[in-house]
């Protein structure tokens, strides 16, 4: 089991390791996005929602609200960035982890959510879950976009359904000697139907847990990722006492 996780998450990559860990990192993000909104009221991965609605604040003279739209993005982006320093630090350092570490944060800052929940239910306390919520998001989706080379993201699907249905279009062109055929991709676009579906699915279960149990339903989602990152950590953990 654990060289299996390891292969999902580890070093060395390939276009089935890259769909496993698509379809888990969907999972997840379509679970605390659709499950965050349940506890806090706010999508926390939708940042062309939150930039149109920072527009809108600051075109109707809400200052409060662009501040904390402002914060938001910013929260989302610092979470790319550190994903991009942690990845960065491992590969120069020859880390089978490389990948895995951005995503043993996010399981930490996931139990945590889990476990404080957004406290008192005050203003200030969604504002922190709000944030800490947009900067887990741009965490895994900047592993998901360096891993992959940018094919793939994971906290949102405007991609993944422009892409879909790219390939439908593809698919559905009727080839008549007018020039090369039009074939589409099949495995791609199986790939796609099914991160799309993954990611409603997960939120569908998200909100229900959400809605039921609050955000202790964060932590099973918080295990699956320590679970994926455990075994290129435990590698590099063994090779350093092997030296």
């Amino acid at each position: 089991m654990i060289a299996r996780l390891r292969r999902i998450a580890g070093r060395k990559r390939d276009a089935g390791s890259d769909a496993r860990l698509a379809v888990l990192l969907v999972f997840v993000a379509g679970a605390a996005n659709a499950g965050g909104f349940m506890a806090i009221g706010h999508y926390t991965s939708h940042m062309t929602g939150i930039v149109s609605g920072m527009a809108d604040d600051l075109a109707l003279g809400r200052h409060a609200l662009v501040a904390a739209g402002a914060g938001a993005l910013c929260a989302f982006v610092g979470g790319a960035a550190v994903s991009a320093l942690m990845v960065n630090w491992a590969r120069r350092r020859g880390l089978e982890s490389l990948f895995a570490l951005p995503l043993a944060l996010e399981a930490a800052l996931l139990a945590g959510f889990g476990l404080l929940g957004a406290g008192s239910g005050t203003g200030e306390a969604v504002l922190f879950v709000t944030l800490l919520l947009c900067f887990v998001m741009g965490l895994q989706n900047a592993v998901i976009t360096k891993l992959s080379g940018a094919r793939i993201r994971t906290t949102h699907i405007t991609g993944l359904v422009t892409d879909l249905g790219i390939e439908i279009g593809r698919a559905l062109y009727p080839s008549r000697g007018d020039g090369p055929p039009v074939r589409a991709d099949r495995e791609k676009l199986g790939m796609l139907a099914g991160l799309t579906g993954t990611f409603l699915g997960a939120g569908a279960l998200g909100a229900v847990g959400f809605g039921r149990f609050g955000p202790p339903a964060a932590l099973p989602l918080a295990a699956l990722l320590a679970a994926i990152a455990a075994g290129p950590i435990a590698a590099d953990i063994a090779a350093a006492r092997s030296r």
